[in-house]
């Protein structure tokens, strides 16, 4: 009987008829056959994955939504207001190739695919090189061709997973055998982003040459294709450096390609005197631009943090919290004040250097409601509300005023305001603190200190409470960065931004609870969910009784102080302060109502953009915060009153009398007079003698001897003779015991003006005298 032959297993393995390690190594027959396999089933899905591929529609790019930003809504059945302005997916001109010169395509085949002429559309080479960096960890490369770059940009728009890149690379291979190259160039130069906003060769033409495409030189289309691959970096006006270094590449590259000759490129030089700064789109010039600017700052913070790129793609609602009414109103009247044609200026005109700021923010929300930055022009398209630096001056005493009374400090304890006083903690006893004129005042309590700006009080103030406590209350209200360590803080040395200082006043106004100021209320994304709100819950930052009694002292800066000539006549309960630095640089008047807080800052620069005098106009030689921006804040905020919103006349809450008994004891030379714990029920009063007429040292001796506080102020007269009393508030009747009474003194006839002075001109002030203000760190308010 014959053996039975074995049979073949289907699979061989491990090795039948082998032993050892031969049994367990596949024969070359099954490499082979395994290898051959692999090969022809990669193929065949290669080869069905590219039947697969269809050629889709351009992508969203090309006509992508566009963010839209609109006024806040007048009533509260509308979704938003009218439209501010938008922000466009892409900014470009389509321009076909044939019109370019052809040195412009062959720059951008020079800088980003050498071979897109003659390769199949990718480059596997490259793609291999940067799969292997990739894989190493090193800086993502994607190792495209220009023919997948226009892929990815006009069909898929960016792409960065793997799977992503196989099938642009399968579509660019078949758009390089189904479309002419030269549609492919003419698409990508339509369709690739060069920064400055700018899609498409044409618009960054326009935008760095101020030209267009057909225009360009060789050596300015090397600029352009040299900046694609980062342009918001290589910029030449980001990185001069940068562009050059890529502007020789590209020009290196062309040689090497045939597109310009050796000779010629040798001869080239970088186009630096013809290449233009960036320029701000019309549609965001004009002081609504600023407004666009801010809105696109605050979509690019927290917590949104949208880039550039994001907004002008997003398709997004934005609505603001603008009052366009009201902003119109701000701009009107800034444009006004600039002509010289507002009620009241008779066309006194400011100088072109002098700038300034209108800005109004809602209490209950933080929302800036209107805001006048500049003109925002081809001259000056800086925002002096949010960009500028402007020491606060006297505009910072109620930070003083405020700590104080937090640390049980009243408004009933008295100081010395006598002019020219030195103080030991301040500059070291060797430097007096002067009043604005040089006035000198008895002792005053704290309520008469803050309406007459008397600088020596607040000295003695800050020295009591520490600066530290002052800079504490600013950071709190709304200003930040103030020096805690320097005692002339109190005076407004450090330089702020408009904006912030209409928020602290606008705390101020709320009683204490603070919003973030901003100006973006709701962000709404294209499927109509909410992106974004603004809060709506404020933070207490002040204890209300505190800014009862902070808000009446301020009260009486318009009551009988320097806001009396322009703004008390507006006849409705307004807090406020001026102020003013030493020379004049800078003046303000910052003022609320319970609903609205509004800045007014008017500085000056020098052409080499250092402060410098605010050159008087209209018969004010000085200007300071009772003049000019008194002025200004009234002709805008009288406007403002007319609206719904604001027009009902609201009271602040009445005086708290906190901090009847101060904890601490000043350690200055005046020293506080302690208040009673309790207010008597029946205070003694006396009446108020009739002093017109006198001489300033009986007048102050006899509203002295009845136990009343003397105020001096001096007017000059063409009727009562010098050093005389022209006129006292109050002029009689009965007043509480320590009342403050008013005297103004003449100074003699008025001196002949150069030119017609405006209707209700702004009082002229006298030149702040040497180290009013103190030194310490810097120049501050002369108590204007």
């Amino acid at each position: 009987m014959g053996v039975e032959p074995r049979k073949r297993k289907f699979f061989d393995y491990p090795r039948s008829g082998y032993t050892g390690l031969h049994r367990w190594l596949p024969s070359w027959r099954f490499v082979l056959g395994s290898f051959v396999t692999l090969v022809f089933l990669m193929l065949g899905g290669a080869v069905a994955a590219y039947s697969s591929v269809t050629i889709p529609d351009p992508n969203a790019d090309n006509t992508a939504q566009t963010t839209t930003v609109y006024f806040a809504p007048e009533s509260a059945d509308q979704p938003h207001g009218e439209v501010m302005g938008t922000f466009a997916v892409q900014k470009r001109t389509i321009v076909e190739l044939a019109t370019l010169p052809e040195y412009v395509g062959k720059a951008v085949i020079a800088a980003e695919d050498k071979t897109f002429e003659t390769n199949s559309g990718v480059d596997p080479v490259g793609m291999a090189r940067a799969f292997v960096n990739n894989v190493r960890g090193g800086k993502t490369q994607g190792g495209s061709t220009l023919t997948q770059q226009y892929v990815e940009r006009y069909y898929f728009s960016t792409t960065t997973d793997y799977v992503g890149k196989a099938r642009e690379a399968l579509l660019a291979i078949k758009l390089a055998r189904t479309e002419d190259k030269s549609k492919i160039l003419e698409r990508y130069l339509n369709t690739i982003y060069f920064g400055r906003d700018s899609y498409g060769i044409e618009a960054a033409a326009q935008s760095y040459f101020g030209k267009g495409a057909k225009d360009l030189s060789v050596s300015e289309a090397a600029v352009l294709a040299g900046i694609i691959p980062s342009p918001n970096n290589w910029d030449p006006a980001v990185s001069p450096e940068k562009a050059e270094a890529r502007w020789n590449y590209v020009l290196d590259n062309m040689v090497d390609i045939g597109a310009l000759p050796a000779a010629e490129r040798a001869a080239l030089v970088f186009p630096s005197d013809t290449l233009i700064p960036e320029q701000p789109s019309q549609s965001k010039m004009g002081p609504n631009g600023l407004l666009l600017q801010m809105v696109k700052k605050e979509l690019g913070g927290a917590p949104l943090k949208m880039s550039e790129d994001d907004i002008n793609r997003a398709g997004m609602s934005v609505v603001t919290t603008i009052r366009k009414p009201l902003q119109d109103m701000a701009v009107a009247t800034a444009d006004g004040f600039r002509a010289g044609t507002l009620e009241g200026q008779d066309g006194a005109v400011p100088a072109e250097r002098t700038k300034y700021s209108i800005t109004s923010v809602d209490p209950q929300t933080g929302g800036i409601v209107a805001l006048y930055g500049g003109p925002n022009n081809e001259l000056d398209q800086r925002n002096h509300a949010t960009y500028e630096n402007v020491q606060g001056a006297s505009t910072f005493k109620p930070f003083t005023l405020v700590a104080a009374l937090e640390n049980g400090i009243s408004l009933n304890t008295t100081y010395n305001g006598r002019s020219g006083q030195k103080f030991p903690e301040w500059e070291g006893g060797t430097k007096p603190v002067g009043n604005f004129d040089n006035e000198n005042f008895g002792n005053i309590d704290l309520v008469t200190a803050t309406a007459k700006s008397v600088n020596t009080v607040f000295a003695q103030l800050n020295i009591q409470v520490g600066p530290d406590k002052t800079a504490d209350v600013a950071t709190r209200a709304g200003v930040p960065g103030v020096n805690p360590q320097n005692l002339s803080n109190v005076l407004g040395t450090d330089a702020i931004h408009p904006v912030d200082l209409a928020g602290a006043y606008a705390t101020f106004a709320n009683q204490g609870v603070k919003f973030p100021v901003h100006v973006v209320a709701t962000v709404t994304n294209p499927d109509g969910t909410t992106a974004y709100q603004a809060p709506s819950e404020g933070e207490r930052v002040f204890q209300a009784d505190v800014m009862a009694d902070a808000t009446y002292a301020m009260e009486q800066v318009v009551q009988q102080g320097s806001g009396r000539t322009w703004i008390k006549p507006l006849g409705r309960p307004i807090a406020g302060k001026t102020g003013t630095t030493n020379d004049n640089k800078a003046a303000w008047f910052v003022g609320f109502t319970p609903d609205l807080a509004t800045a007014v800052a008017i500085s000056q620069k020098a052409e080499d953009q250092s402060d410098e005098s605010i050159t008087g106009f209209g018969g004010v030689k000085h200007v300071t915060g009772s003049t000019w921006p008194a002025f200004v804040w009234q002709s805008y905020m009288k406007q403002a009153f007319t609206l719904p919103p604001y027009s009902e006349v609201k009271q602040f809450p009445p005086r708290a009398n906190v901090g009847k008994k101060p904890t601490a004891t000043p350690t200055v030379e005046a020293t506080p007079t302690e208040a009673p714990t309790e207010a008597p029920a029946e205070p003694q009063v006396v009446d108020v003698p009739n002093v017109e007429g006198k001489l300033e040292a009986d007048a102050t001796a006899t509203i002295d001897a009845l136990g009343l506080v003397v105020v001096v102020q001096k007017e000059s007269s063409d009727t009562v003779t010098t050093g005389r009393v022209i006129r006292a508030d109050p002029r009689g009747g009965q007043v509480p015991v320590g009342s403050t009474v008013t005297i103004v003194v003449s100074t003699g006839p008025k001196p002949q003006a150069t030119q017609p002075p405006p209707t209700q001109q702004p009082t002229p002030q006298p030149t702040q005298p040497a180290n009013a203000g103190g030194n310490n760190g810097g120049g501050g308010g002369n108590g204007g």
